[in-house]
């Protein structure tokens, strides 16, 4: 939002607190208490008037019920028995019961009575009028908040970009990408392997194996399909092998495995889980994490992937990753490396030129405006 949406914003909200404070003042002046014991009552009469009044006017529109102008005059007889002798504008409510003295009543009759009470009304709108002033009040300060809010969100992002502006996007990022790639690529060819080779039962027991490592976050196997596979005979098929024969009809299925329903049940429905299974959880990811992150995660991926037995080099193409945590040059580089994959080229133009910095301060200022137009 422009500085003139913004002005826009706080000129309607400080106009709406002087008119709740008018309005305060008003009700103030004459006596909160006071207002309420007559809205009360007055708020019980015309109650009356709106609950009757089409019921029992006999202006030619209708029928009148009977029943209910009877029910009418015994409510406003037990309504003036219990008005108090001390409340205010008393003269006005008995002006009211003047009028109610009809052995017909019109809408002209309650038109009147209505008017009788026009004093009474304006004393208590004004206690109406504060609940509207305070309504709209809290809607121009909701409506600040969420805008504060949205600045705030935007600054976030604006000192992000700067402090990635900050970064050497010049610097040697291949220093940590090489040895991330070589691993990542030998990691997957072996479980690749893995998951072709292996018994089904193997595989899943290596994904349910993973649990204990939180760094490493695979989904882990369905129960019905991790039971299925450690105890029926086609448990010791591979991945790939029992995913075709969940393809085969039941009839063709029998002659492969001993029971084809139960493989059709535990298998077919569990396609998507077994087809998706592969190494990301395995593999580092790019940008690379902080070194601490770093030498956690290397760590538990050390003991995870040895438990699937892969090659030496795999192994060893994760410990030098792991020593990249330990470069002195390693946040600089990884910086370097969030920056390049994060910053568009237009986000480097803007910052290059100021623009981010120039627009980041007008932030700051406009946040500090509403913090002190909500503060006061």
């Amino acid at each position: 939002m422009s500085e003139a949406g913004i002005e826009e914003l706080v000129d309607r909200l400080q106009r709406r607190r002087r008119a709740y404070e008018e309005a305060c003042d008003r009700v103030e002046e004459a006596g909160e208490d006071r207002l309420q014991r007559l809205a009360e009552y007055y708020e019980d009469l015309t109650g009356l008037f709106n609950r009757y009044e089409s019921r029992i006017v006999s202006d030619g529109e209708g029928e009148v019920d009977m029943e209910a102008f009877i029910e009418y005059q015994d409510e406003l007889a037990h309504f003036f028995e219990h008005l108090p002798g001390d409340l205010p504008h008393r003269e006005d409510f008995e002006a009211v019961d003047d009028v109610m003295h009809e052995r017909y009543l019109k809408h002209a009759d309650f038109q009147d009575a209505r008017e009788a009470l026009s004093p009474v009304a304006e004393l208590v709108e004004r206690l109406e009028e504060r609940e509207r002033t305070r309504e709209r009040l809290e809607a121009s300060r909701d409506a600040l908040e969420r805008k504060q809010r949205s600045i705030d969100e935007r600054i976030t992002e604006y000192e992000r970009l700067v402090e990635l502006g900050d970064a050497d996007l010049d610097a040697p990022v291949e220093r940590l990408r090489e040895p991330i790639e070589a691993y990542n690529d030998a990691v997957e060819t072996a479980f690749e392997s893995f998951t072709r080779e292996a018994s089904a039962g193997e595989v899943l027991g290596f994904i349910e194996s993973t649990a204990a490592f939180p760094l490493v976050e695979y989904r882990q196997p369905p129960d019905d399909l991790l039971a299925y596979v450690r105890t029926a005979e086609a448990g010791t098929e591979s991945i790939p092998q029992l995913l075709e024969y969940a393809e085969y009809s039941v009839s063709k299925l029998d002659h492969y495995v001993a029971d084809a329903r139960a493989l059709k049940r535990n298998v077919a429905t569990h396609r998507t889980y077994l087809q998706r299974l592969d190494a990301e959880p395995l593999t580092i990811g790019w940008p690379p994490p902080t070194a601490e992150t770093l030498r956690f995660r290397c760590r538990e991926l050390i003991s995870v992937v040895d438990r699937f037995e892969p090659p030496e080099s795999v192994e060893k193409r994760l410990r030098d990753v792991r020593a990249l945590g330990r470069r002195e040059d390693y946040e600089r580089l990884r910086e370097s490396a969030v920056a390049r994959t994060q910053l568009d080229e237009s986000e480097r133009k803007r910052l290059k030129s100021g623009e981010i910095q120039t627009e980041l301060q007008q932030l700051r200022e406009q946040r500090e405006r509403l913090s002190d137009v909500l503060s006061g």
